[in-house]
């Protein structure tokens, strides 16, 4: 047998390379020395095809996972994205619901204070030409004159229903030299006065030269009401009618007089109503603080009363226990000297006790016992007696 020399095709194929007969032998670990870089190729190409045919199903899993994840984030997203579109059309609607409102709301504020503003301004229009035509067509005196029935009669409307109680009345005392124009008062139905005004209307016309002041009225407008006894001064003027202080209504200037303020006609009616009102109100509070007063005064009274019933009882008390105090301390001496009686009383009572015993136990045997004279004498008498009986009884010893 030979050895036949064969060489490796691949790594499923052997190739003779010499004839051969049968029998003949093939050395297979001189085939590996030979060839062993071929097969370990080819090993490792095998293993690379493997590796990469799994890497490829890996990669090609992977990427399915992956398609699949994406598949489900996109959806989730669309999910999300509609929501947050349902929600955003829903807040874009509610937002613009509320700029609707808004708006009309602002269109109806706006157009009210529009209209109150042009209202306001007609009647300041309307009131500035009514004073103007006015002044035009009177003078200075008749314009304070026009002024002051102008007052009156507002007064007068509503006297009856508003003011039942009250006195308004010009000032005709101008005893001092001066005079307000009209002097209001006004009364609870009992006749309790709860108010008084001193009025003075001031005016001017255009044409005149010099303009006055509100304040120029101040002084002598204080100095009439104090000389009438008045509580408020109330100066409703028509001066200084473009000065924006005096057109708001009603100013206050206390700081300079007490209780005193400025007033445009329109205000004539109010200032009577809020003064008068708040007067009530105090002259109420006034009324109720002196019936507490009055209340506080009787419980004082009583205080008193009582205190002063205290006083005497205890007083009474005090003699009273004092003098029963010393009739106890004389019947304690009393008791004391009835005991002490009664202790000499029993003292006496135990010696004629035992004195009367003595006598009980005394018998003539005791008597003569140390006395030999007496034992004679009275055995000698008893013999005398034994004798002139003449009986024969035995001798009977008698006791005394």
């Amino acid at each position: 047998m030979a050895k036949i020399k064969v060489s490796i095709v691949d790594s499923s194929t052997l190739k003779l390379e010499e004839k051969g007969d049968i029998g003949d032998t093939i050395d297979l670990k001189e085939l590996k020395a030979v060839d062993d870089t071929l097969i370990l190729d080819s090993i490792h190409h095998r293993k690379d095809e493997i590796y990469n045919h799994l890497l490829k199903q890996e990669v090609q899993q992977q990427e399915a996972n992956k398609k699949i994840a994406l598949a489900e984030l996109e959806n989730k997203l669309r999910i999300e994205i509609e929501k947050l579109k349902t929600e955003k059309a829903i807040a874009i609607q509610k937002l613009t619901s509320e700029l609707a409102q808004a708006d009309n709301v602002k269109t109806l504020s706006e157009k009210s204070l529009k209209e109150s503003y042009d209202l306001k301004l007609k009647q300041k229009e309307e009131a500035i030409e009514y004073y103007k035509d006015l002044k035009a067509r009177v003078s200075t005196k008749m314009l304070g004159e026009t002024l002051e029935q102008h007052c009156e009669i507002e007064f007068n409307k509503i006297r009856a229903t508003a003011f039942r109680n009250a006195y308004f009345e010009k000032d005709n005392d101008a005893k001092s030299g001066s005079k307000g124009d009209f002097i209001f008062k006004d009364f609870e139905d009992d006749g309790t006065e709860i108010i008084t005004i001193m009025f003075e209307m001031k005016n001017e016309g255009d044409k005149t030269a010099t303009k006055q002041k509100n304040e120029d009225f101040f002084k002598e407008l204080n100095k009439d009401r104090n000389e009438k006894g008045c509580e408020y001064a109330i100066l409703v003027s028509l001066l200084e009618i473009d000065n924006e202080l005096y057109n708001q209504g009603i100013v206050d200037v206390s700081h300079r007089y007490p209780k005193m303020y400025v007033i445009r006609p329109q205000f004539f009616i109010p200032i009577i109503s809020l003064l008068r009102d708040s007067a009530r109100n105090a002259s109420q509070v006034k009324r109720q603080l002196v019936e507490v007063k009055n209340q506080n005064l009787d419980i004082t009274n009583f205080e008193n009363e009582l205190n002063d019933f205290k006083s005497k009882f205890a007083n009474n008390y005090r003699l009273a226990s004092e003098k029963f105090t010393k009739a106890i301390e004389e019947i304690d001496k009393t008791i004391d000297h009835l005991n002490k009686t009664k202790e000499a009383l029993l003292s006496s009572e135990n010696n004629l006790r035992l004195a009367n015993n003595k006598a009980e136990d005394l018998t003539i045997k005791k008597l003569t016992r140390s006395n030999p004279t007496m034992k004679q004498a009275f055995d000698s008498l008893n013999a005398g007696e034994d004798a002139g009986e003449n009986t024969s009884s035995p001798r009977t010893e008698h006791r005394g």
